[in-house]
């Protein structure tokens, strides 16, 4: 135990650098990209024409139904049977971005649907059109009651992105194989990197909460107003 500390230290740079290089770009571009992805399913599911609707949730049906791991080999492993090769990190972010879209679709559904229809009848009657309606009074109300179930998906992704080591993206998890595959010592290395996963877990937590207590004090306002 006496050499856990020094290999410890020694390993702590390589694992920041891929964190700082390829899980956290990771995580930020697929959330991003997936979260838009959702809106735009959640919007036609709700609005959009039949056919469209049905397109988009037999989308979500299929990844919400089979395993992340299972979408990112297809994609890395699968497609170049297909003739389609596609560089590891991008596979990754294709498969995040899909995943992520499927389950933010569902969460931004439900919000939207949630708001209460007066909110419609009251937009309009003030001569707003629909995507004024939408963009201006829909989505800011139902932004707010979809913070606490996105934020707990962005978390999600953080420790998710570990399953891109298995199409060799070098985030963090795989850069502490590539050490253990030289040091011969899976424990110390693999609750370093748990660790990390653990801290940055941690901090945005603390974010989350802080933002959901901001956003209360700011929902208790309009109603003290309305």
């Amino acid at each position: 135990m006496s050499d856990w500390l020094p290999l410890m230290w020694s390993s702590l740079a390589p694992l920041l650098h891929a964190t700082v290089s390829f899980t956290i770009p990771l995580t930020l571009i697929t959330f991003t990209l997936g979260l838009a992805l959702g809106l735009l399913c959640a919007i036609i599911r709700l609005f959009g024409p039949r056919p469209l609707a049905w397109i988009v949730r037999f989308y979500v049906w299929v990844i919400r139904g089979t395993p992340l791991l299972v979408q990112l080999f297809l994609i890395f492993y699968g497609l170049p049977s297909l003739g389609i090769t596609l560089d590891a990190f991008v596979a990754g972010l294709i498969g995040f971005t899909l995943n992520v879209g499927a389950y933010t679709s569902e969460i931004l559904r439900a919000v939207i649907s949630s708001v209460p229809k007066g909110q419609w009848e009251a937009s309009y009657s003030i001569g707003m059109s629909w995507r004024q309606a939408m963009w201006r009074t829909i989505v800011p109300q139902a932004a707010r009651v979809a913070v606490p179930p996105l934020s707990n998906s962005f978390i999600s992704l953080v420790k998710d992105t570990s399953l891109a080591a298995a199409i060799t993206v070098p985030e963090l998890f795989q850069a502490a194989q590539r050490i253990v595959a030289t040091t011969y010592e899976p424990l110390v290395l693999y609750v370093e990197a748990a660790l990390i996963y653990l801290a940055l877990c941690s901090v945005l937590t603390a974010l989350q909460s802080r933002l959901e207590k901001r956003l209360g004090q700011y929902g208790g306002f309009l109603e003290d107003r309305s």
